[in-house]
């Protein structure tokens, strides 16, 4: 088997472990691991060949960019506090407390090098927490504070990772300079963001093809980050600052067609990258193997010891973390997604899974140092670090299901369905409002004037059926039995042209191009 092939299996992976993980009740990022380490283990699987330097640039941009699309803005500034705890201060008492520990348990590791270790397996991966939380029906509370811990820690722990190996390699320390580079390294990535995302704004309404706009915005993604980089600012947060400034300014209410394009698109490209990038790690984990060949027990009790310190610091942190967040969105602010339970809290200490950037981190440690002499304990730090992501991702992840179930944490569909009904009111609303303003513009029969007030209300009624009065939705209801026959036979109709239309594709003479023209104008009409 080759590398092609191999490229081949994990993405076919990717794609059989969505339906076989909803079926099972597991999580396809945590199954898509398990058939890494499957065939890792496999005679005839080669070595993976990928430079880890290029594993972050290839797999992180889209992987940032997808998660940023299903939040906003408002939820990052409403959630600022609880985000930071997590985001920043978590990722630094872990860091610290890990650096700690394997400083006094490996024989010669320095104090740099155990800071290395403890910034690369600080960051929960937001791949697989927003992943295994989209498909648990959590609270979107819940959610929202998962994908955004996900999003900015790895901002924190890379920056801490770079400053601590330039630390080993070069022999010296400074912590104004660390704390300076992390300051740079933010405004950099900030600036390059808002500046890309505004030339990227303005591109999109030169481009106007849903196709062109949403090719592009699969190269923004991955600009900004290589850009970002080679300032010496974080790409990771340059990613994040360009997809945002996109979702608030770059979407067009009346662009339905990029906007259905884009969202499938998307779709695919995240269930294939994160299924490829969890099946890396699944095959590295002969990395991990090799560099503990003769040494099985003392490596196991020190990777053992920093597991026990990752996830029990979590949850020292969360609990104090969340009373103080919690006292705070008592007093003032009344719109911050929090855990408001205990059980709640525990879901998310479980949730801390490593993934993704762990991998790369751990894998573009350099060989040696400024003088020329091996990095120390490089393959201790490689192995307690694969230690960490194989225990935090497959036995959090497969277990984290039952223990939601077990807890009974599940979404609040009340609060649900009466903002969506809020939004359908007010979609109606707003349709009704612009009916009004063209009667007073246009001359409209009664007859069609009533039929457009039905449809106004038929806006709502079809977002959420409890909009209106009983006597209204009565009317809707059997106006809808009536649309639904009208669509069966409808479809049935247009679904014997296509046939027609597609038939002629094989016949002597014919224009495949013509062909396709066709079937894709009836394509449109059976959509609408």
């Amino acid at each position: 088997m080759d590398q092609l092939v191999l490229l081949f299996v994990l993405l076919l992976g990717a794609v059989v472990s969505v339906p076989v993980g909803d079926r099972f009740r597991l999580p396809a990022p945590v199954l898509m691991t398990l058939l890494g380490i499957a065939l890792s283990l496999a005679s005839f699987v080669p070595d993976v060949s990928i430079p880890p330097a290029l594993i972050l640039p290839a797999l992180l941009p889209p992987l940032l960019y997808a998660a940023v699309r299903r939040t906003s803005w408002r939820q990052f500034t409403a959630n600022k506090r609880p985000i930071f705890l997590l985001a920043v201060a978590l990722v630094f008492v872990t860091t610290f407390c890990v650096a700690a520990v394997a400083h006094a348990i490996v024989p010669g590791l320095p104090i740099a090098g155990a800071l290395a270790l403890g910034a690369l397996i600080a960051p929960p991966d937001p791949v697989a927490a927003t992943a295994v939380a989209g498909q648990l029906g959590l609270p979107r509370r819940l959610v929202s504070i998962l994908e955004g811990e996900g999003l900015f820690n790895d901002v924190t722990a890379i920056v801490l990772y770079h400053v601590a190996i330039a630390a080993v390699v070069s022999g010296s320390f400074s912590p104004w300079r660390a704390g300076l580079d992390l300051v740079l390294s933010a405004v950099v990535a900030v600036g390059v963001g808002l500046v890309l995302g505004w030339c990227a704004n303005r591109l999109l309404d030169f481009l106007g093809d849903a196709t062109l706009q949403i090719g592009l915005t699969l190269l923004v993604p991955y600009a900004s980050y290589v850009l970002a980089e080679v300032l010496h600012g974080s790409g990771v947060l340059a990613v994040l600052t360009v997809a945002l400034y996109l979702a608030e300014y770059a979407a067009d209410p009346d662009d339905v067609t990029t906007r259905l394009a884009g969202h499938t698109f998307w779709e695919i490209v995240e269930t294939l990258v994160t299924g490829v990038a969890f099946g890396l790690i699944g095959l590295e984990l002969h990395t991990a193997i090799r560099t503990a060949a003769g040494r099985w027990a003392e490596m196991l009790v020190w990777s053992a010891a920093v597991v026990a310190v990752v996830v029990v610091v979590r949850l020292l942190w969360l609990v104090p973390a969340t009373a103080l967040t919690q006292r705070w969105h008592a007093k003032a602010v009344r719109d911050e997604d929090i855990p408001m339970t205990w059980r709640e809290t525990v879901v998310m200490w479980w949730a801390g899974m490593r993934g993704v950037a762990s991998v790369a981190l751990a894998l573009a440690i350099p060989l040696t140092t400024r003088d020329g002499g091996p990095f120390p304990d490089r393959n201790e730090i490689i192995f307690i670090a694969f230690a960490v992501i194989m225990a935090t991702l497959v036995l959090q992840g497969l277990t984290l299901p039952w223990l939601v179930k077990r807890l009974g944490v599940r979404a609040d569909t009340e609060r649900e369905k009466d903002f969506e009904k809020q939004l359908a009111l007010r979609a109606a609303k707003a349709a009704k409002q612009r009916l009004r303003e063209i009667e007073q513009d246009e001359e409209l029969p009664e007859e069609l004037s009533e039929q457009m007030l039905r449809r106004a209300f038929d806006i709502g009624a079809r977002i959420s059926p409890d909009v209106g009065e009983e006597e209204r939705r009565e009317g809707h209801e059997k106006r809808v039995r009536r649309l639904k026959r009208v669509r069966r036979i409808q479809g049935e109709m247009l679904s014997a042209a296509r046939h027609a239309v597609l038939s002629a594709r094989s016949e002597p003479g014919a224009d495949p191009e013509v062909v396709d023209r066709v079937l894709r104008h009836l394509d449109v009409r059976s959509l609408r």
